[in-house]
């Protein structure tokens, strides 16, 4: 009855001293159901050559060939490093000489008269050589793999690491790179030798950070994260950051993956650069100062010098016009003077106003604000309608000229860029803020007009409502236009003493 058979090609090798028994031997494979491609040898040196010149799925043996014996044959093979099943098909062999035939790497011996089994142990030898072919390229993947992972880990700039996390919360690791003794002084088994090694390491004032965060990704099962200083032995404080995501293996045992950096200079550059920021606020701060300092002095200088010499000027034209006569051609021509005296003095009181507005330190900053708008109306042409001024905000002295000069540059741009109709200000108080909205209906603001390299008015105003602790907000109109949101805290302190001006008395 024939066999069923996996496959039907079969590429057989013999080792027979009689070609009549290969080709009964062929037929009877035929008969199973498999298409032979068959050769015979009966040397040594023929079943060598065979083994370099072609392929083969298996080997039917008789023991007793006088050029090649089995054990020579079984020999040969190992040394090939071929797996290919050798089977004995003889005889004339007794139970010992089987059972060393099958020490010695033989697959199987059957009786040449008793064929019945043929069919089964080929099959078999076939699957059990697929296996382990299979398994020999499974672990040559394996370790290809694991040739790449460990080189691309001994390039890394930092460490990788494998890692669970006990029931009483502490991480425990089961592989680290070799980067550990760069990064944290010492050799991944000395660092895995270790109980809590990585825990043993961070300084005890950022232990709580750690375990903290490690709990939270714990309970979302989400990325951790997390930035701290290690004290590495022999070495200095080092700050790493430590960031890793979770994979479940489907045992209930979650496992850890991930990388661990050494970020000291990241970290020594983001405190010098907040130590240079925090410099160059003070800096701006005490320009600032300065700069309102100038204003008021200036402004004084205006008000009292040259206030009071074009008032002179007015007395003194005046009394000249009293003494003409009516008539007098002379006495146009004085009228005239007067009036550009006139525009002087009003002129030098706005300048005066806005160089330092007497009207912010005596009566606060909503009448400062409907001061100025007025002002804005008279210099520009532009109306400028105050909606809601709320009178009782008290801040200080500081924040209050802060927002009133913000004010001024976002009016000065509006006259500038705007192109606007019209324009609306309000002033208000939310919580302890300190809300002014400036609106316009002109042509609109663009992204790219606030990357502008000399855009240096919305920048400044930015930058002094950031020394505030404030912000700014540039919004869109409809159907066109510009709303500037200028926030501040209530009280601010900017290297002045804090004076209130409650309900705008100094």
């Amino acid at each position: 009855m024939q066999q069923d058979v996996g496959s039907s090609a079969l590429r057989v090798l013999f080792i027979e001293d009689s070609e009549a028994e290969m080709l009964r031997l062929r037929q009877q494979l035929a008969t199973l159901g498999y298409a032979v491609k068959a050769r015979r040898v009966a040397t040594e040196s023929a079943l060598r050559e065979a083994l370099l010149g072609d392929t083969w799925d298996l080997v039917i043996a008789a023991f007793d060939v006088a050029g090649c014996d089995v054990l020579a044959a079984l020999r040969l093979l190992q040394q090939s490093n071929r797996d290919i099943p050798l089977i004995v098909v003889s005889a004339q062999i007794d139970e010992a000489a089987a059972c060393e035939a099958m020490q010695a790497g033989a697959q199987d011996c059957l009786d040449n008269n008793h064929l019945g089994r043929l069919a089964a142990v080929i099959e078999r030898e076939r699957r059990e050589t697929r296996m382990r072919q299979e398994r020999r390229a499974a672990l040559d993947a394996m370790r290809v793999n694991d040739a790449r992972f460990q080189a691309l880990a001994a390039n890394v700039p930092g460490m990788l690491f494998q890692m669970q996390v006990s029931a009483e919360g502490s991480p425990q690791f089961l592989y680290v790179s070799e980067a550990s003794h760069m990064l944290l002084g010492m050799s991944a088994e000395d660092f895995l030798a270790r109980d809590n090694a990585l825990v043993g390491l961070i300084v005890p004032e950022d232990r709580d950070s750690f375990f903290s965060d490690l709990r939270l990704a714990m309970d979302r099962q989400s990325t951790l994260n997390w930035e701290g200083r290690v004290l590495v032995p022999g070495a200095d404080i080092k700050w790493i950051n430590l960031r890793c995501s979770v994979r479940d293996p489907g045992n209930g045992q979650l496992i850890w993956e991930g990388v661990m950096w050494n970020i000291t200079q990241s970290k020594v550059a983001e405190a010098e650069l907040r130590s240079s920021q925090a410099q160059l606020a003070a800096l701006s701060n005490h320009l600032q100062t300065i700069k309102e300092e100038e204003r008021d002095r200036i402004a004084r200088d205006i008000h009292d010098v040259l206030g009071g010499t074009l008032v002179g000027m007015k007395f003194s034209v005046s009394i000249l016009a009293s003494k003409l006569e009516t008539e007098s051609p002379l006495r146009e021509r004085v009228r005239q003077i007067e009036a550009m005296i006139d525009d002087a003095i009003t002129t030098a009181g706005r300048v005066a106003r806005e160089l330092r507005p007497g009207i912010l330190k005596e009566f606060g900053l909503a009448a400062a604000i409907e001061s100025h708008a007025e002002d804005f109306k008279q210099r520009t042409g532009i109306p400028c309608e105050v909606l809601c001024a709320d009178h009782d905000i008290e801040t200080s002295e500081d924040a209050a000229i802060a927002l009133f000069r913000t004010y001024q540059e976002a009016l000065t741009n509006i006259s500038k860029h705007a192109r606007a109709q019209h324009v609306e200000v309000r002033l208000m108080q939310e919580g302890d803020e300190i809300v002014l909205e400036v609106s316009d209906d002109g042509r609109g603001i663009e992204s790219a007009d606030l990357r502008k390299p000399k855009s240096f008015g919305l920048r400044g105003i930015r930058e002094r409502l950031n020394a505030l602790g404030g912000t700014m907000d540039i919004l869109l109109r409809e159907p066109q236009g510009t709303t500037v949101v200028l926030r501040a805290p209530l009280r601010h302190e900017m290297g002045r003493e804090n004076h209130a001006f409650p309900g705008g008395q100094a």
